[in-house]
This record gives structure tokens, sequence and C-alpha cells, in this order.
């Protein structure tokens, strides 16, 4: 199959630096505009992939991403909003960058070409047939990721992808690939903008899709969240309120005794 980088071909646009800044933004906005768009072709391949994390979830499987730069850090950003958000655990949704932590705040030179330190930190975690690895990049091309997943086929491990490049290596290593194709960006080259954003979305959808699948939605109330703020736990007590029809004293007396919004409202209704 043929492959053609887009992501890295010139931007649509140029003279930039001659542009003011309210054009500068209008021509931003415009491009950003195509992103859902290019994300709504991919949901074919989206509903694939999410049905294979779900099952293997399921069986007590993980999910893990792994990726490098900006796709590493949109992986780990996903996978620590999972436990706040859905109330599951740590090690259930787990994000891996090229370059390890240092490499989420700083770029690690090189960390990304490595053809073996993927599967390596993938295996830091005891990684298994009952996992489920997606690679990130942009681009399709990252040695670190590619090598991780080949790596994974080999073990009978699930393995999916988010690109934003057609027919790219990466996409033909993964057993389910998705393929968000944006087209050039502004700033020729810039993956972090219309790819990130469309990495993010579908980041988004896979997660949350997971989760809701997986029980921890109730109505379309997080019902399963932490407790970690003010804000939270006023959101929860409004909740228990609207589900049982009481008052707010009651709502966050009921939470304060059971933590949870799910077990306040269970146990209230079993009369506990």
């Amino acid at each position: 199959m043929s492959f053609t980088k887009t992501t890295e071909q010139d931007s649509h646009y140029n003279h930039l630096e001659k542009m003011s800044v309210n054009e500068l933004l209008i021509n931003i906005n415009n491009e950003d505009k195509a992103v859902p768009l290019a994300v709504e072709k991919a949901l074919p391949q989206i509903k694939k992939l999410v049905k294979q994390i779900v099952e293997k979830l399921k069986l007590g499987g993980r999910l893990f991403y792994i990726g490098a730069g900006t796709s590493g850090r949109l992986g780990i950003l996903d996978a620590s909003e999972c436990p706040p958000t859905f109330g599951v655990s740590h090690d259930l949704v787990i994000g891996l960058i090229a370059g390890g932590d240092t490499a989420i705040r700083n770029a690690v030179e090189f960390a990304e070409d490595s053809l073996t330190e993927g599967w390596d930190d993938l295996q830091k975690h005891n990684v298994n047939s009952n996992d489920v690895v997606i690679g990130i990049a942009a681009s399709g091309t990252t040695p670190y990721v590619i090598a991780a997943l080949d790596t994974c086929n080999k073990n009978n491990i699930v393995t999916g992808c988010i690109t934003c490049n057609l027919n790219s290596p990466l996409s033909l290593t993964a057993k389910f690939p998705i393929e968000v194709i944006v087209g050039p960006e502004f700033v020729t080259g810039s993956s972090r903008m219309k790819a990130g954003t469309a990495q993010k979305l579908v980041l988004n959808m896979i997660t949350t899709s997971t989760m809701i699948q997986l029980g921890h939605i109730k109505g379309n109330k997080m019902v399963d969240m932490q407790l970690s703020n003010n804000k939270l736990v006023d959101r929860g007590a409004k909740m228990i309120m609207s589900e049982l029809k009481i008052s707010k004293n009651e709502a966050q007396q009921l939470l304060t005794k059971y933590g949870s919004v799910r077990l306040a409202i269970k146990n209230y209704n079993n009369g506990n």
C-alpha cells in the first residue's frame, strides 16, 4: 500500500507571520472545524476497537496507551482522568510515554526511536493477553510505538492505534487501527494541532463509551466519581437529591456516610 504523511504536507496557508491576530485565529478555527468530521468517518473503526476493550476489561484485563511526545501525553491525560471520573483503579487504564515520566513535561531526545523500550515499558506492568494496547502516533511511524505493538501481536495481545495518516506502518501493525485523516496542519508539521485534537476526541470516545458499557454511569451521571474536592462533593449531593427526591441536607448526610453517590442511592433504596 502507498503511504503519504499528510500530517507533514505543507499548510494550506502561507506567510503566517504577515497575518493579523484576527486572521490567524479565524484560519486556525476554520482548520479545526474539519476535525470532528474526520473523526466521524472513523467511527466504524472506533466501534470495533471499543468492543474489544469492553470484552477484555470485563474479563479483568487492562487498557494501555503508549505513545511519544504529544501523543504520549494525550494518552496519559486520558488515563489519568479515568479514576476520578469513573471511580476505577489507577491500574485499569495506563498511559505510557517514550522517555518515561520526565517526557511528560520535557522532550527526551531520541526516546521515540527505540525499538525495545516500548515493550520494556509494557513489561514493567506485566502486560499480558488479557490486556489491550493502543499505540498513539499522529505520524504513524514512531518506532517506539510500532515495535511495542508488533511484540504485543506476537504475544497474542489485542492491539489498536490512533493515527492521522492513511495506511501508515502503525496502522498496518495494529489489529484494530483508527485512522483520522485531518490533512495538513495550519503550521506545517505541527501535529499537536489538528492531529492532537483528533486524538483527544477519539480518546474521549474510547474511555467514556467503555466505562458506560462497564456500568460506571447511571442515567447520565458520574455516580462512581471520586469525591476529591468541594465541587465534586456538591455535585454528588445534587445527584442524590435529584435521584431520591430528598433535601440537600439529607443528601449530604448520605454522601458523608457512604462516601459514594452510587452507594448512597443503593443503601437508601434498600432502607439502610
